[in-house]
Formats: structure tokens, sequence, C-alpha cells
């Protein structure tokens, strides 16, 4: 389709000469990168070469559904960039940076079992390239980034659209994506770049992004990988432990009987949302009456109803268009843990925030 194997071979010399070690001990099938300058100097030896570039921006604790978002990058580009980079700036000044999950071996040794896997399944398939690991000096070369709503910086606001649904609780969140990817998407020059619709506001933070800006990446939008049981997949949900995760599927099962009431023709805001809130009620009350030993708490957020485009919350859904069924539900800290549990990274005292979404597509 891209021609691949033939740009393969004429950029051979130089990846080979390229290609760097994490460790002394083991050489890796894809370079990293720690500052700006490397980086591009292999962006031009590609593009010099016909070849495409597939950017996958994360902040690490890689799962399958990053590692999707790489297949399909893989699938459509002859490389694949993938940064990894915990942003400040997408934490407010309450929310403890520290404890986000940092797993980098790990990360590090899934990024080569792909290419493995991507060399066996298909010869012409791209490959994962190299690996943006900045530091925070390098992705905030000025100032220390602030993460206060006034603080001082160089940052990228996209409004309305970074005020509502999660932005209301976050206030900073939104503007700390929007400047991390515009640093991305300057630093990389991709063809295209990947994000997972679970964070469904964050793809329409950024499609605006590039839009108004006239950046030349093509955003493509990879569907919600989720467990077994519906979960959709996060790196935060590694503080959740046995109790919390069962009681947190309670968001996906609320969508989905939301989602029912749209399928079952039902238009109206307080038809669909109250089949959601029926479930969350439900499950909270079942919750409250159990020993602390026993129950999980949770309060929602928000469940939100909004147009496709704008955000905006809804009366009446038009079914030419559809609509975005959001919500997000804070689980609390266990309040007291049996012995032997499964508690989670943190024992449990982590509070964690679950979002998640669903499309109502339009009615043909």
């Amino acid at each position: 389709m891209f021609g691949w194997t033939r740009r393969f071979s004429t950029a051979t010399s130089f990846l080979k000469t390229t290609t760097m070690a994490v460790s002394s001990r083991q050489q890796h099938t894809f370079q990293v990168f720690r500052d700006v300058p490397p980086l591009r100097k292999l962006r031009r030896e590609l593009l010099l070469s016909n070849r495409t570039v597939g950017l996958v921006p994360t902040m690490g604790a890689l799962h399958e559904g990053h590692l999707a978002l790489i297949r399909q990058a893989a699938a459509e580009n002859t490389d694949v960039f993938v940064s990894i980079y915990v942003n400040p700036t997408q934490f407010g000044v309450t929310e403890d940076l520290s404890s986000y999950p940092r797993t980098w071996d790990s990360d590090v040794a899934k990024l080569e079992e792909l290419n493995a896997e991507l060399a066996r399944q298909n010869t012409n398939s791209g490959r994962i390239t190299a690996i943006l690991a900045p530091t925070t000096k390098v992705m905030y070369p000025t100032l220390p980034p602030s993460s206060d709503v006034d603080g001082d910086g160089s940052f990228v606001t996209i409004t309305p659209l970074s005020r509502k649904l999660e932005g209301a609780s976050r206030p900073v969140f939104f503007r700390g994506v929007a400047t991390v990817c515009m640093k991305l998407f300057n630093i990389v020059h991709a063809d295209r770049a990947y994000f997972g619709q679970k964070d469904v506001q964050q793809t329409v933070v950024i499609k605006r992004l590039v839009k108004d800006f006239y950046i030349d990446t093509e955003i493509k939008i990879g569907d919600t990988v989720r467990e077994h049981d519906g979960l959709a997949m996060s790196s935060r949900n590694v503080y959740l432990g046995k109790r919390r995760r069962a009681v947190g599927l309670v968001l996906y099962e609320a969508m989905k009987a939301a989602e029912n009431a749209y399928n079952a023709g039902k238009v109206s805001r307080s038809e669909i949302l109250d089949a959601a809130n029926s479930v969350t009620e439900r499950v909270l009350s079942e919750q409250k009456v159990l020993s602390p030993t026993e129950r999980a708490l949770y309060e929602v957020d928000y469940i939100s109803l909004a147009d496709p485009d704008t955000l905006d919350e809804l009366e009446v859904v038009d079914p030419a268009k559809g609509a975005i069924l959001s919500g997000a539900v804070k689980m609390a800290p266990l309040e007291e843990a049996k012995p032997g549990e499964d508690c989670g990274l943190g024992d449990g005292q982590v509070p964690v925030r679950l979002i998640d979404n669903l499309i109502f597509k339009p009615r043909v």
C-alpha cells in the first residue's frame, strides 16, 4: 500500500547507525530520545526516504488500549513514534502527580514484544522506530510548568471546550493536554497522531486544536479497549483492587442502560439520563448498607448527553446527528481493608477517577 519494503531498505543503513541502547546490556529495535534535536534528525531522514510517521502520545503505564493504537499506527505508517511523558500541567495543584504510575521497564518490554509481533504478522507493517521520553526541562525549556489556573507559562487554551465536563472538575487539565500535544506535534511533525475514544473530550479538544492552528497532522481515533466485563482500560485501574474494580463497573453499566434507551427510540434528555441515573443510584444504595470492610463508595461527578462537535448539553438528541454520552465517577478510598485483600496499588487509599463514554451514532 505504501511501498514499505522499498522504503525500509532505503534508510536501513541510517537506522542501523543511529539505533541506541536503553541500557548497556541490551540493544533495542527502536531508538530512545531524551531531547528534541536528535529526534528531528531522524524525522528528516525518514521524510527524505518517503516514509510516514504515526505518533502515539502516552503518559506510560502502557496497557492494551495503548498497544491497540500502536497497532493501528503501524498498519497505516511505515514508522511509529511513541511518546512516554507524564505531563505535569495536566495535574491540578490538589492532584497528586507523584502517584501517577511510572512503569518504564515494563513499558519498554511491551513495546519490544509488540515490534516482534508486528514483524511476525506482516513484513509490510510499520514498526516502532522511536520512543520520545523527554525530561520536563526539555518539554518546558524556559519556565517550570505551573498547575495554577492563573499560573505563568506558555500554554495553549481551547475554550469553551476545555471548561466543560472533565474541565469543570479539572480546570487546568485540557490546557495541559492542548499544550503538550502542540509541543509533540511541533517536535515530531507526524503524518498522523492516534488517540483513544475513551478520552472523548480530549479527542474533541485535540481535533479543534489541529483545525484552529492549521497543524498538518491527521488525527485518528481508536475504539475504546475494554476488559472482558466492559471496564474501559486505563493506566489508573491499577489502583482499584478487586473490590473497587467490581463496583467501578457501575459507570459502564449506567451508560449501557442509557444506550439501550436511545436504541429503543428515546431521544429526550430526561428519558436517556434517567436510565443511567437509576443504575448509579441503585448500586450506591446497595453499597451504603454494607459494612466498611465490604463496600466501595463512589461519587458521580457527571453524566453528560452532549453534541458530538461542541459538547453542549442536549435536551433532545437529533437522530440524524447522534450524541456523546459520557460520565465520570470518583471511587473513594477504601474505609477498611480485610486481611490479605487485593486493594490495588496504593493499598486502596488512592482516590480513582473513572471516565468512560459511548457514542450514539446517527440513525439512518
